[in-house]
């Protein structure tokens, strides 16, 4: 995260905080605040789509939570509500029609029904533990509603193996071309000799006045 995103992030938690601040049953004294650090997630819905945007903190059970939403560039920020085990509570100003929260037993989902461009923002949530008294805040996730995401460069495909092809020449023709001469030179030899010995056969079987006769 660059230095300029996280002086924004950091802007956003005190707007955040001090609508916290404003909120009844919301005891912020003595308790223990941690500003997680992550990037913010983006998200490209549909126009007219379902979102969900998580809110949790590992394997821990929270028992609160409070969902805010921010706008042009962080300047304004937006109570949503909040939620418990038990129930939801809205503010007054969030259609309850499209905006449900919705808890389980170690996370909570803010869902966005029926998506328009109006959506667009960045939501946060702080999640609140009754019994260790810990305010967890995290970044939040960028809705953008109908723009196109960016497309990632394609990947490199693997160069497929050059064969290699034994070209002769006076160089390496010891070493890869030698056999493509030597085996047609064995073969050659291999015959001379078997005429030789036809030959040699042929004369032994002669009668002797035979052969003093080839001898003359």
């Amino acid at each position: 995260m660059t230095r300029k995103s996280h002086t924004g992030l950091y802007e956003l938690y005190k707007h955040v905080h001090v609508e916290i601040s404003n909120i009844p049953l919301f005891p912020l004294l003595g308790s223990s605040q941690i500003l997680q650090q992550e990037p913010v997630t983006n998200l490209y819905p549909k126009i007219l789509s379902t979102e969900e945007i998580g809110c949790n903190w590992g394997n821990i059970s929270f028992d609160y939570v409070y969902w805010f939403r921010s706008i042009s560039n962080h300047r304004k920020v937006e109570f949503l509500g909040q939620c418990t085990i038990v129930r939801p509570t809205y503010a007054e100003n969030v259609d309850k029609t499209r905006f449900k929260f919705i808890s389980k037993s170690m996370s909570f989902t803010l869902r966005i029904i029926n998506v328009t461009e109006e959506d667009a923002g960045i939501y946060s949530c702080v999640l609140k533990s009754r019994k260790t008294n810990e305010e967890i805040w995290k970044p939040g996730t960028l809705l953008l509603p109908g723009v196109t995401p960016p497309t990632l460069p394609p990947k490199a495909k693997p160069t497929p193996p050059v064969k290699s092809v034994c070209r002769c020449s006076e160089k390496n023709s010891s070493q890869g071309c030698g056999s493509l001469v030597l085996w047609p030179l064995v073969g050659l030899i291999a015959a001379l000799a078997l005429a030789l010995i036809c030959t040699l056969y042929y004369f032994s079987r002669l009668p002797k006045k035979c052969r003093h006769h080839f001898v003359k």
